[in-house]
């Protein structure tokens, strides 16, 4: 099991100024039972519904089985999507595929096809991916909730345009999957009216937490991902998270801590440092979910709060070399959340030198393994030395099981999260206000008024240029 050690961000570990003292944490137990009670509320209300994503064994076997047709038929899957809609499934492929999946020979990787994820309408790369598909042998899953997000239905409308150019108008709807909410938007009635395969997105799942629906499973399966397996890891950690107490509950305990380091010890940052290169875009696809679930304005009854915590995204031991210096020595405003690994996927042994090396011999014997640890432990306690907190989230290994835990803990972590802080850890009225923004200055019908604010404050705006 995933296990959180939170010692060095106790006061008895790194001390009172930035550690928080085991009588608040033991205090903190009434208001952690009504942050679990009041995510179970929101759970049964129907208002939210990645809790139950885990449990839909209905959608596994159909998954499962419109892979293995996309296998059989394409060597390339291309997810158009942004945001939640392609996060996670990059955090899924880095993690459990192999790391250089899309440069083996098919029959390296068991005939499954190629897979590509280009997050962004930049048009230099996605015009780099035309350069290297052939789109014959390509299928494109377009993922939209709404079925109207500017940046995704951009990259399909060029997709399709070609697809028509290339393949002719009866072809291109077979290089089509469309994964949207089950009846309305753009994408929906397209869909229907030219015939693609369809995946849906339960309208109480944000984009954030979808990633165990079909909108992460699909391209996970396709790329050879043991799906079952992910969601055994994921209801395992619900089970454990059942209960209100934080001695018990990983996710709550978590939430909790940061929570009190926020508010109490003025840390406004969270960093995720993983010591597992393939949990580096976990890392990546956190920062969408504690940034645009936890950054509010107000409070759910209304009050100005301006509340959150920036979560910023390293990798060990790269970035030992890049900002460790900053989070040691700089200002005293983080947390820093290890992601760990008991057992990685390989053992590299470090060979004997030929010659008498002094400076190096004490590596002669060792393993990238230990090496990689001791690199983790060093920073540990570098950091508890200059009373910098610091957690650890351990996996086992780095497989589809542990990483179902993890996802699902870190999205309940997050939903506990906004409970403490008030808000509601659900909605995105900034996000909102910029994609209006961007359909009144693209000059989308309805949007007239939001063109017009534009620019009425490009008129008052004082420009100074270099």
């Amino acid at each position: 099991m995933i296990k959180f050690d939170y010692s060095n961000m106790m006061a008895e570990n790194i001390g009172e100024e930035h550690g928080v003292g085991k009588g608040v944490l033991d205090g903190m137990a009434e208001r952690a039972r009504r942050a679990h009670d009041g995510v179970v509320a929101k759970k049964e209300s129907g208002k939210i519904g990645f809790l139950d994503l885990p449990y839909d064994d209905a959608l596994v076997a159909r998954i499962r089985e419109e892979a293995g047709r996309v296998s059989s038929e394409f060597e390339n899957f291309v997810v158009l999507g942004i945001g939640g809609s392609a996060l996670g499934n990059i955090a899924l492929r880095t993690a459990l595929n192999h790391p250089f999946h899309n440069l083996l020979s098919r029959e390296k990787r068991d005939g499954r096809p190629r897979i590509f994820v280009p997050d962004n309408i930049d048009p230099d790369r996605l015009n780099g991916l035309f350069d290297i598909l052939d789109l014959k042998s390509t299928v494109f899953n377009v993922i939209t909730k709404s079925g109207s997000t500017a940046e995704t239905m951009s990259q399909f409308m060029i997709v399709r345009d070609r697809l028509m150019q290339e393949l002719g108008r009866g072809e291109m709807p077979k290089h089509i999957i469309a994964t949207t909410d089950v009846e309305k938007g753009a994408l929906r009635k397209m869909a229907e009216e030219e015939g693609y395969v369809t995946f849906t997105i339960p309208a109480n799942v944000g984009g954030r937490f979808s990633v165990l629906s079909s909108v992460g499973l699909l391209s996970a399966a396709v790329s050879g991902i043991d799906i079952g397996e992910l969601l055994i890891g994921a209801r395992n950690m619900n089970a454990r998270c059942s209960s209100p107490n934080m001695a018990d509950n990983p996710a709550l305990a978590g939430a909790v801590l940061h929570y009190l380091s926020r508010t109490e010890k003025g840390k406004a940052m969270l960093v995720m440092m993983p010591y597992s290169h393939r949990l580096k875009d976990v890392a990546d696809w956190f920062r969408q979910l504690w940034a645009e679930s936890l950054g509010k304005k107000y409070s759910t009854g209304g009050a100005v709060v301006h509340t959150g915590q920036t979560p910023i995204k390293a990798v060990g031991a790269t970035d030992q070399h890049s900002q460790i210096q900053l989070y040691v020595e700089g200002p005293n405003d983080k947390v820093v959340c290890f992601l760990a690994v008991e057992e990685y996927n390989s053992r590299v042994d470090i060979p004997p030198l030929s010659g008498e090396e002094d400076g190096l011999s004490y590596l002669e014997g060792k393993s990238l393994n230990e090496l990689i640890l001791a690199e983790m432990r060093a920073t540990e306690l570098t950091l508890v030395k200059n009373s910098r907190p610091n957690c650890t989230i351990t996996m086992p290994r780095v497989d589809a099981r542990s990483v179902g835990e993890l996802l699902f803990m870190l999205e309940l972590q997050t939903a506990y999260a906004g409970e403490l802080y008030n808000i509601d850890a659900f909605d995105q009225p900034g996000v909102e206000e910029g994609k209006q923004f961007t359909y009144g200055l693209m000059g989308r019908e309805g949007y007239e008024e939001k063109r017009a604010e534009l620019d009425d404050l490009e008129k008052g705006r004082i420009t100074y240029t270099v």
